[in-house]
């Protein structure tokens, strides 16, 4: 395991290395202990493209929410085909299934942080355990959250959280994609940028920013994924103690 001082050390480093460059240094290191996250998204397709012609078997974690447009779910099958991708779908854990069923219409509109946690960030934080590297796509162009994010960031439980985009910008990932002819999401020319769950996902403008569509009006830019209730076992653990009151409740 990597020390505090050398993650500082090599995160310093990489602000003037290319992306296949850190995927590589993350393959030399920790393969076969390595995945990385997908949304399968328009703007996810040139790490993806990245990633898996260095690392070829590569795991690639798909969270499967259960909300997803029809369109993602066909994008997710057409792209695992034709790039032969390790695809791992994610989905909640199954003793919450019976709570979801009797909130499943209202939980995304009235609390969509629960909604994220019990869909996304708890069924990452479950297929993450046993991999030493999580190789992540945020940018810090993207939200203020993300704006202060580093190459590499130590999770409390070891898992080292990379991010090789980091410093790239929406021109940068236009380049790669038209680079490279890479496929695009069939909902980006329709105006959704950023493609998350169907009830949390609105088109935007073209000079809108172009997270501008998620969570609209909510007042919410983040999953969880990247934010502190993913590393810290303190919020994830008061979390699941919410819920199984909250299920107790609904069981009456």
């Amino acid at each position: 395991m990597l020390s505090v001082h050398k993650i500082e050390k090599f995160s310093k480093e990489f602000e003037t290395k290319t992306p296949q460059e850190i995927i590589e240094w993350v393959a030399d290191r920790f393969s076969p202990y390595v995945a990385m996250s997908s949304s399968l998204q328009t703007q996810s397709m040139p790490l993806l493209h990245m990633a898996t012609r260095i690392i070829p078997d590569l795991p690639v974690l798909f969270i499967d929410t259960g909300y997803h447009f029809w369109d993602t779910l066909m994008f997710r099958e057409k792209i695992a085909e034709e790039w032969g991708l390790n695809i791992i779908d994610l989905r909640r854990a199954s003793h919450w299934d019976s709570f979801v069923r009797q909130n499943a219409r209202t939980l995304p509109v009235e609390d969509p942080n629960l909604c994220c946690y019990l869909h996304k960030v708890q069924p990452m934080q479950n297929a993450l355990k046993g991999y030493k590297a999580w190789i992540s796509g945020i940018r810090r162009d993207q939200t203020a959250v993300r704006a202060r994010a580093n190459f590499l960031e130590l999770q409390e439980d070891g898992l080292l959280k990379i991010n090789p985009l980091l410093t790239w910008t929406k021109a940068d990932v236009s380049q790669y994609i038209k680079e490279h002819n890479l496929p695009q999401h069939p909902l980006y020319e329709k105006g959704y940028r950023s493609v998350g769950c169907a009830p949390c996902t609105i088109a935007v403008g073209v000079n809108d920013d172009e997270r501008a569509g998620r969570w609209a009006g909510r007042g919410k830019v983040e999953c969880g994924l990247h934010t502190v209730m993913f590393s810290r076992k303190d919020i994830a653990e008061s979390q699941n103690e919410f819920l199984l009151d909250a299920t107790k409740t609904e069981d009456k």
